[in-house]
């Protein structure tokens, strides 16, 4: 069967205004093909955000702006149209963020942590980050200060800077060169002296760690005779003072028990003592002592004869 031209034009003319038809819906933000779920919220500014731009979540997209319309309070209600099959929690915020360094703007969806999922025809959440722009701003206007700060302190320090401080300051670096140099000739002096006297500090280094090594290597016994040094002092320590309080408790003892015989009237002393007839007696018979003496130094003939032709004396 033959087609007719009319019936191709037809045809023809038919899928150019399907194609028309899908092309303006999806320049709107439309998908003709798959359901969706449009939500929407209000911002007070939506400068450089436009209808088709794209909704992402972690920088997957989700879904489009589908339309932007103009509130008798001054906000923009935005609304958005999002894939059925993504499920977007009720406390989810719509933000609008920076698209490129152009002022191009896209909606990322901040996804909430509520248990109950935003239906069809819902509001979100608005948001809006603040754009690079509005970032540098503040750090342009603290650079421009900064500037003519710095300015004004290098003029101070050039109206300082006069030929006298000028010839000082150059005074002062050319002092301070004859001092590195000078000090550069006692680094040379002191790595020349090091260099004669290496070999004895290398045999003294050795020597030190030939001794730490053997201190290491006999640790064990270093401690070993000093806890015996240790212990013997202590025992010496505990054996004198020992030795010592047992002595003065038996001398305390023997002085007591001498003091109780004395008390009780045991004894010559105790006797001597308390007993006064004997202390009379002694005195007595030390008085008649004196008298006798004296009577001898008197009267020596009384108590002594002596004969001279070895008679007797009668008389």
């Amino acid at each position: 069967m033959k087609i007719s031209n009319e019936t191709k034009v037809g045809a023809l003319t038919c899928i150019a205004i399907a194609l028309l038809f899908i092309g303006y819906s999806f320049l709107k933000g439309n998908n003709v093909f798959s359901s969706e779920n449009v939500f929407y919220t209000e911002y007070d500014n939506v400068d450089g955000l436009a209808v088709s731009k794209p909704v992402l979540v972690n920088g997957f997209q989700i879904g489009r702006v589908s339309n932007l319309t103009l509130q008798p309070n001054g906000k923009i209600k935005t609304e958005f149209k999002i894939k059925d099959d993504i499920e977007i929690p009720s406390n989810t915020v719509a933000r609008i963020v920076s698209a490129d360094l152009l002022g191009s703007k896209a909606i990322v969806f901040e996804l909430g942590n509520s248990t109950t999922m935003a239906r069809n025809g819902d509001p979100l959440l608005s948001d809006v980050q603040a754009n690079l722009m509005e970032k540098v701003e503040p750090l342009q206007k603290k650079i421009e200060n900064l500037v003519v700060k710095l300015d004004s302190v290098l003029s101070g320090v050039n109206s300082v800077l006069d030929e006298n401080f000028q010839r000082d300051f150059k005074s002062s670096v050319h002092s301070i060169s004859v001092s590195l140099k000078n000090l550069e000739k006692i680094t040379n002096d002191v790595d020349g002296l090091m260099g004669s006297e290496r070999a004895k500090l290398t045999n003294i280094l050795a020597n030190l760690e030939s001794i730490t090594n053997n201190f290491k290597q006999n640790d064990k016994k270093i401690n070993s005779i000093l806890a015996n040094l240790d212990n013997l002092s202590d025992d010496l320590s505990k054996t004198e003072i020992k030795a010592t309080i047992d002595n003065a408790n038996q001398a305390m003892l023997d002085v007591r028990a001498i003091t109780n015989k004395i008390n009780t009237g045991e004894g010559s002393l105790s006797l001597l003592l308390n007993d006064d007839k004997l202390y009379n007696n002694l005195a007595n018979s030390s008085e008649s002592l004196n008298e006798l003496v004296n009577d001898l130094k008197k009267n020596p003939g009384k108590y002594l004869k002596i004969s001279i032709f070895g008679k007797k004396d009668t008389k």
